[in-house]
């Protein structure tokens, strides 16, 4: 009697089982958005977004140049500023981990710092703040160079951290089999532990890449010409010429085209990483 009581004891209290209750629970979150969605669409006024977004005589006017000048400079941008933080970061990381405590601390400092100031922040401090420090010293490129070390600055502090994590998560004994072997450190840390933690730091590597290619937006705090505007440069330019936000919603969408792909490689990435631990 008493395990009949217990068994029953559920549905008395709320006159529904818990399964039911989740089903009911669960229909009422489908029900919430299929309101959202029909009141959006029985209240949205299509057409002015048609002829605000959506406008394809402004649309066909950004082609060929929002791919030969906007897309290109973003992953022009986008390839030197993780190629730079990449270096950065790595170098970063292993100061991070020396037993000097001089480079300990300027690596905890720097993470601390840079990851701490927005990026807009290190963008405007290269643009400006560098030709105030040094009178009359220009870095290479040009604007592409001011960007390339903006973008590097920044992503190296959270790289730096990453690949850190990837070098401790390497078998301590990979490097004491390396030292019994002969090696120096610096040898085996350079055969042996950073190959092995690029491995497993590939996939938060590669969502980095996307969190920068959307960062190189910055790169018009720093004064760019006509022939260096990066996406969001060349849609808002386009927008005001054009009276019409068309260009930023194509601009948007040429985003998508790059951080999509990225997303899905780097999901898949983590995927065969966890089946390989497996």
């Amino acid at each position: 009697m008493a395990s009949t009581s217990e068994t029953a004891a559920p549905r008395a209290r709320g006159g529904l089982t818990r399964r039911r209750r989740r089903q009911l629970v669960l229909g009422g979150e489908y029900g919430v958005f299929v309101v959202a969605v029909v009141l959006f669409v029985v209240l949205a006024d299509w057409k002015s977004l048609h002829e605000n977004f959506a406008n394809w005589s402004v649309a066909k006017g950004l082609f060929p140049d929002i791919i030969t000048v906007g897309l290109r400079n973003t992953v022009i941008y986008t390839v030197t500023g993780f190629a730079l933080g990449l270096v950065g970061g790595l170098v970063i990381a292993l100061m991070r981990l020396s037993s000097a405590l001089p480079y300990r601390w300027f690596a905890m400092a720097y993470i601390e710092v840079f990851r701490g100031l927005p990026a807009l922040l290190i963008f405007i401090f290269v643009g400006t703040g560098i030709p105030l420090a040094f009178p009359g010293a220009s870095l290479p490129g040009g604007v592409y160079g001011q960007a390339a070390v903006a973008l590097g600055l920044v992503s190296a502090a959270y790289m730096a951290e990453t690949i850190r994590a990837g070098i401790e998560a390497v078998p301590r004994g990979q490097t004491e089999a390396a030292r019994s072997l002969g090696m120096s450190q610096s040898r085996a840390m350079r055969t042996i532990v950073v190959p092995q933690a690029f491995r497993v730091v590939i996939p938060p590597l590669t969502n980095e890449l996307v969190l920068l290619f959307k960062d190189s937006s910055l790169a018009l705090f720093i004064g760019v010409s006509l022939t260096q505007r990066e996406l969001t440069k060349f849609g808002r330019d386009l927008a005001s010429q054009q009276g019409n936000t068309t260009p930023i919603l194509v601009a948007g969408l040429c985003y998508l085209l790059v951080t999509i792909p990225l997303g899905y490689l780097a999901r898949r990435l983590e995927a065969r990483q966890k089946r390989g631990r497996r």
